[in-house]
């Protein structure tokens, strides 16, 4: 499709002074939105990768035997480790005392049914907490402080600490500090690593990892017994587990989250009464060692407090973005899919009715036709465009070409041709809707074709294109244009993109009757219906999609006519091709926005736009800009989550891209070799389209009136029309 500059861009902005500084603060306001998606999308990957980093039950990392540089007095000692000071301590809990100790929580299911049990019985217990859960849910995190619990470390992410580096590991101490001070305003020694188990177990990078944190101020709470909840043998094993031989005390672990907790509730129950009746008391661990580790929840610090509620909201930020763009994602999906299987009923449909052997549109039309072509500065095309039209199988054509100013000698070359039935118009510089407006008050007739001075038609194209003109009703037809340039790679990436994006789509469209853009390559129309949508006008910069509407809203039908046929050159490179689109989006942005009181109307226009505009806005523009969701959440469930099921969806919606490429070339009768390039092209060439596409949504939001652009066009097209191509 041809692109124009604007008629009147140099003189607005000579006469307008305050241009560059609106146009400054438009540019800002548009990276300002831009960096606003980014930032969401960053913290996406980043904050919710990182907080929702699965994690299997602690007893995967226990060794089983301790290393060669654990102390004798750590690793044959109590499993509460001071190493704060210079010399590491080993601690017990006293005799006929139980500390029961909760890891991986606060878990809004499970913790307030081990708090019931736990109150019912007036047990305090020690519990150590995931940092992301407790951003989640800081209310039942306060609450476990305010009945009288305490609240431990448990790590921010619950990862294996020693494979991390020291970094990293300061990273999960602090952080899970900061979100248990913004959630209940204390802070805490305790901390318990992830996969832990007895002091017996630990290794060499696990002492490391103690020894580390104690420089940092923390005491390591390990267990004497574990219940093994995690594997939910049954509550009689659990209760066996977690009872403690002869008199001993015994710090025992639990799990109040990570999976169905509901054995562990009822071992609770019965394990607390049982052990009370034999003379034990139940406490927390600061508490069992009366004191002499402090105060296992003292204040936090302001600053904390602060940096918590940052990183909490953060969390939050990162928690809604997920679930909207899942929720998104369910949408890409449900219209996607919903596109396919219309397409397959309707395309098919609209293809067998049209092949026939009882279709047709009626009377033969043979009536004189005018064929306009407004140009700007595309000597190097217009010559075989021009020859193609003037040489066209249907009886009594004339061709206009209006020139717009052109200072490439376009006029001239085609004067030079000497076509008798060719007419050169020349006209100041107006932009292409009153190139076209001025060829259609020239022409003699009325049926009037428009075509595009960097398209070629195939010989029988325009009488083909008009013969839907035989029904009263119809006021525009649209052709079937294709890439005639497919040689390089970017070419067979356009040309795929014409076959399925383009025609096929038009077939959707002209059997719901709301085929919204006549293409300006190769159009048809009525003298009438142009007459009566108000000719083409320059309040978009998609005009031929604004004049489709109008034609629409003023009660003509518009229709597809699949075998009248031209052939247009696509940009060659990435640069032209992002113009070109940029403006093709920005323009239909332009047009719906332009038309959207049809929705209101009554009559024609009115049904136009509650059927057209809404089916329209879904499948151009809202499909489309969602679309990159696909590729985005499949590089993130790549790295981040199930990796199988993420490639397996990512292939499904693959699939339905490639039956849908291979129903559109069988339709079109193209052959189907460009189509392996069709996985290249979901990678590389859509991230394109979506980049342009989101340029213009941008663009759009804030405002800006988006200019005409003139593409360099070279006249190479290897594809050449043949009669009944």
């Amino acid at each position: 499709m041809t692109v124009y500059r604007s008629a009147h861009s140099g003189a607005d902005q000579a006469t307008t002074g305050h241009i560059p500084a609106v146009r400054r603060r438009r540019t800002a306001l548009r990276l300002l939105l831009a960096l606003i998606v980014a930032a969401l999308l960053a913290n996406l990957l980043l904050v919710e990768a990182y907080t929702n980093s699965s994690f299997a039950p602690d007893h995967q990392a226990a060794s089983g035997r301790a290393g060669a540089a654990v102390p004798a007095e750590i690793r044959d000692g109590g499993p509460i480790i001071d190493a704060t000071g210079g010399q590491p301590r080993s601690l017990r809990v006293p005799d006929r005392t139980i500390a029961l100790t909760f890891d991986d929580g606060p878990d809004p299911q499970w913790t307030p049914r081990v708090l019931a049990v736990l109150g019912r019985y007036g047990v305090h217990a020690t519990f150590f907490v995931i940092g992301s859960e407790v951003a989640r849910h800081p209310d039942l995190t306060r609450r476990l402080i305010d009945e009288g619990h305490e609240v431990g470390a448990h790590s921010f992410s619950h990862p294996q600490l020693p494979d991390l580096p020291q970094w990293r590991r300061t990273l999960e101490y602090s952080q899970t500090q900061m979100l248990i001070a913004e959630a209940t305003g204390r802070s805490t020694p305790l901390l318990r690593p992830p996969y832990s188990s007895f002091p017996g177990a630990l290794g060499d990078g696990d002492w490391d990892t103690v020894r580390e944190a104690g420089a940092q101020g923390y005491v390591t709470v390990l267990n004497d017994l574990d219940s093994r909840d995690w594997a939910k043998p049954g509550v009689d094993k659990i209760l066996q587990n977690a009872t403690p031989e002869g008199q001993a005390g015994a710090v025992v672990l639990f799990h109040d989250a990570g999976g169905d907790r509901a054995q562990t509730v009822a071992a609770l129950d019965r394990l607390i009464p049982q052990l009370q009746q034999r003379g034990y008391r139940f406490t927390t661990v600061a508490d069992a060692l009366g004191g002499r580790l402090g105060p296992a929840n003292p204040p936090a610090r302001a600053g904390d407090i602060w940096r918590g509620r940052s990183l909490a909201w953060s969390i939050h930020i990162a928690d809604a973005t997920w679930w909207l763009l899942w929720g998104l994602l369910l949408l890409v999906g449900a219209l996607t899919l919903a596109r396919a299987l219309l397409l397959f009923l309707f395309a098919v449909r609209h293809w067998r009715r049209r092949r026939a052997a009882t279709w047709s549109w009626g009377p033969p039309v043979s009536d004189p036709v005018t064929i306009v072509v407004p140009a700007y500065n595309e000597r190097a095309t217009i010559e075989p465009a021009i020859r193609s039209l003037a040489q066209s199988e249907h009886p009594g054509v004339e061709v206009i070409l209006v020139d717009d100013a052109s200072s490439d000698g376009t006029a001239t070359a085609v004067e030079e041709l000497g076509l008798d039935n060719v007419r050169v118009v020349r006209v100041p510089s107006g932009g292409k809707a009153t190139a076209l407006n001025t060829g259609v008050a020239l022409a003699r007739h009325d049926i009037i074709v428009m075509v595009d001075a960097d398209t070629v038609v195939a010989p029988d194209a325009v009488h083909r294109l008009v013969q839907p003109l035989a029904d009263e009703k119809v006021g525009a037809v649209a052709g079937n244009v294709k890439v005639g340039n497919r040689r390089g790679l970017l070419g067979k990436w356009q040309h795929i993109e014409y076959v399925i994006g383009f025609n096929l789509d038009r077939r959707l469209y002209d059997t719901f009757g709301c085929i919204p853009t006549i293409p300006g390559a190769l159009g048809a129309f009525r003298r009438q219906a142009l007459s009566d949508a108000g000719g083409l006008t320059v309040d978009t910069i998609a005009e031929d999609t604004d004049l489709t509407m109008a034609i629409h809203r003023a009660g003509w039908q518009v229709v597809y006519e699949e075998n009248a046929r031209a052939y247009t050159e696509a940009p060659a490179t990435l640069r032209q091709l992002w113009m070109q689109r940029y403006r093709w989006s920005y323009g239909t942005m332009q047009a719906i926005w332009k038309h959207r009181t049809a929705v209101r109307d009554s009559g024609p226009s009115g049904r136009f736009g509650r059927r057209a505009l809404p089916f329209i806005s879904l499948f151009s523009i809202l499909l489309p800009l969602l679309a990159p969701l696909m590729d985005i959440l499949a590089v993130y469930g790549t790295f981040f989550l199930d990796r199988t099921e993420t490639l397996i969806g990512w292939a499904a919606m693959l699939v339905i891209h490639v039956v849908t490429a291979v129903l559109a070339f069988r339709l079109d009768r193209e052959p189907m070799r460009p189509l392996w390039t069709l996985p290249l092209q979901q990678l590389v060439y859509r991230q394109v389209m979506y980049l342009v596409l989101l340029h213009s949504a941008i663009t759009a939001l804030t405002g800006r009136r988006l200019r005409w652009q003139k593409l360099r066009r070279t006249g190479d097209l290897d594809v050449v029309p043949a009669p009944g191509a």
